[in-house]
């Protein structure tokens, strides 16, 4: 019989950036039915996170910090582990800007690369930091993409700044492995949220990116919300380092 307590959260209080909606709500939902505490931090109200974690009865605290601004993210999140454990980092906060590379404006270059990349290293320096201080053990779950592996068109930031999650998440799991510190990688296909409604709404894309993910659709944040419980859990003690493409069978094609 399969040990289910392997899966779960309980007793565990993890903070998830970006959780006011799409992944990260879906990600801290996820948390809850596993029986942990969130940490929902965004820039924006989360009534709606909160309402759903509240659901699974589980605790929920909200946090304000514009993940943009490193210094006072990393403040935050030194606050956040001063006035109590936290146990365990989901980095899921991120933007994304298209426009023809030939048209690509510096400043859509440093939005996304400020939010996606600089502001996730920092953060997790913070985590990894407090954590070995203390002695003690942690978790890091990165949000990479698709673009992680793919040049995709019209994204040149994105595609910078995830593929260099994927790097980030490697480096730090050959660092902070046997210190006790996993740090792995979701790579989530094309999902139903506020960064896809552009390609949701062309028919032409829709379809051709239909048309190749095996599984006949676009994924939805609860899709990703239970790989993630997966990475939190005891049961993924022994990866570090690992991205998993949850992506309806789109590598695979």
């Amino acid at each position: 019989m399969t040990d289910l307590s392997a899966f779960g959260l309980v007793g565990k209080r993890i903070a998830i950036t970006g959780a006011n909606t799409g992944i990260g709500q879906g990600i801290a939902v996820a948390v809850a039915r596993a029986g942990g505490a969130v940490v929902g931090i965004g820039r924006s109200a989360m009534d709606e996170t909160a309402r759903l974690v509240a659901a699974q009865r589980a605790e929920f605290v909200s946090v304000k910090a514009d993940i943009s601004d490193t210094k006072a993210a990393v403040a935050m999140l030194n606050d956040l582990m001063a006035d109590g454990p936290l146990d365990w980092l989901v980095n899921n906060a991120g933007i994304i800007r298209r426009a023809d590379s030939v048209d690509f404006t510096e400043e859509d270059w440093d939005d996304v690369m400020d939010v996606n990349l600089k502001s996730l290293f920092f953060l997790s320096q913070a985590f990894g930091r407090n954590c070995l201080a203390a002695k003690r053990g942690g978790r890091i779950v990165n949000l990479a993409s698709l673009l992680s592996f793919q040049g995709g068109i019209r994204v040149p930031s994105y595609t910078a700044s995830k593929h260099g999650v994927l790097g980030i998440t490697r480096l730090l799991a050959n660092e902070w492995a046997a210190k006790g510190i996993n740090v792995n990688a979701i790579a989530p296909g094309y999902i139903e949220t506020n960064n896809t409604e552009a390609l949701r709404s062309d028919p032409d894309r829709s379809k051709s990116i239909l048309e190749r993910i095996p599984a006949g659709r676009w994924g939805v944040a609860d899709d990703i919300g239970d790989a993630a419980v997966f990475l939190l859990a005891r049961a993924s003690n022994y990866m570090h380092g690992a991205v998993i493409p949850v992506d309806g069978g789109w590598l695979a094609r």
